[in-house]
């Protein structure tokens, strides 16, 4: 008697907060599986409720019993069965539950596949404004002591875009101590119950948002995405700028302000940069709000000097 073909592991995104992004193949995927591994029963059975899937074999299978389960689910995918595996939200395995069972799977040469969707790291990276061609995922600081200084020295000198995960009750200190480390003037943003009904994106130097975290509370799930610091003796290129620019037009600054500040912080001179800011105000749509509300008479002075005659570089931190 030949030996049954071979299930596979089905890795399901799942929303990170609006149900209303539940993809129709994901639910057709739960709905077929012989058995769903989920990181919490009760939360997967509350969705699987919601998509009208009813019957399904639920195991628990999170950040410690992932290895346990290993073996179980590779024997049964070995055995013809097709197996789901869900986190609470978002794709199992970014900084969450998942990848160790997708790696005993492949591991022992059977098939994997996934049905894409939510990620809340790239949900933050592209509404932080920052550059998005070349960014990292780190997930979770350390806790405390020298791995957590460790990790804190090498993103100050991370030229990527960094995405960060954190509990609302420690965002404060870790932005806090983000600022120690990479400067007071390097750009944040701060998004927090992304797809939800009081989703928000704080966007700003760290020294300003790290203040802000202390006075405000931040509730729900917090992304942090941090600017990737500028090599020493390099000027930002033109996206950086812009990207910079559209971060401090955010926080209401007049254009001439938030050239001063860009061209310090990216080492541009600052005429260039307020030419930039200028191009941006005239791509806008015509009649469209300043986001100041200055006079644009304003602008010049707020550099501190004429920009036409300004040919030096921005020097220290904004």
């Amino acid at each position: 008697m030949s030996s049954p073909a071979p299930g596979s592991l089905v890795v399901v995104a799942t929303p990170i907060g609006n149900l209303g992004d539940l993809a129709p193949r994901a639910v057709a995927e739960m709905g077929r599986a012989d058995l769903i591994c989920c990181e919490d029963t009760r939360r997967t059975g509350r969705l699987l409720a919601h998509a009208g899937v009813a019957g399904a074999r639920l195991r628990r299978v999170d950040a410690h019993t992932e290895d346990g389960a290993a073996a179980d689910v590779v024997t049964r995918i070995a055995e013809g069965q097709r197996v789901a595996l869900v986190t609470d939200a978002g794709t199992p395995g970014v900084s969450d539950p998942g990848s160790a069972l997708v790696r005993a799977v492949i591991g022992a040469g059977l098939p994997v596949t996934t049905v894409p969707g939510p990620v809340a790291a790239v949900a933050a990276l592209v509404l932080s404004g920052f550059d998005t061609a070349r960014f990292v995922v780190d997930g979770f600081l350390p806790r405390r002591g020298v791995d957590r200084s460790a990790r804190l020295a090498e993103l100050a000198a991370e030229r990527r875009t960094t995405v960060l995960y954190e509990a609302p009750s420690r965002a404060a200190r870790t932005l806090a101590d983000l600022r120690d480390a990479c400067g007071a003037g390097r750009a944040v943003a701060v998004a927090r119950e992304l797809t939800k009904l009081h989703e928000e994106v704080w966007r700003g130097p760290l020294a300003e948002v790290a203040a802000r975290a202390v006075t405000e509370d931040l509730r729900g799930e917090v992304v942090v995405v941090l600017a990737g610091a500028v090599a020493a003796g390099a000027a930002g290129g033109d996206g950086d700028v812009r990207a910079a620019l559209r971060a401090a037009r955010a926080r209401g600054l007049a254009p001439g302000r938030a050239a001063a500040e860009v061209a310090a912080a990216l080492g541009r001179p600052r005429r260039e940069v307020y030419a930039l800011a200028l191009s941006d105000d005239a791509d806008r749509p015509p009649g469209s709000p300043r986001s100041d509300g200055d006079d644009a008479s304003d602008d010049g002075a707020a550099m501190g000097d004429d920009p036409a005659d300004d040919t030096s570089g921005g020097g220290g931190s904004w």
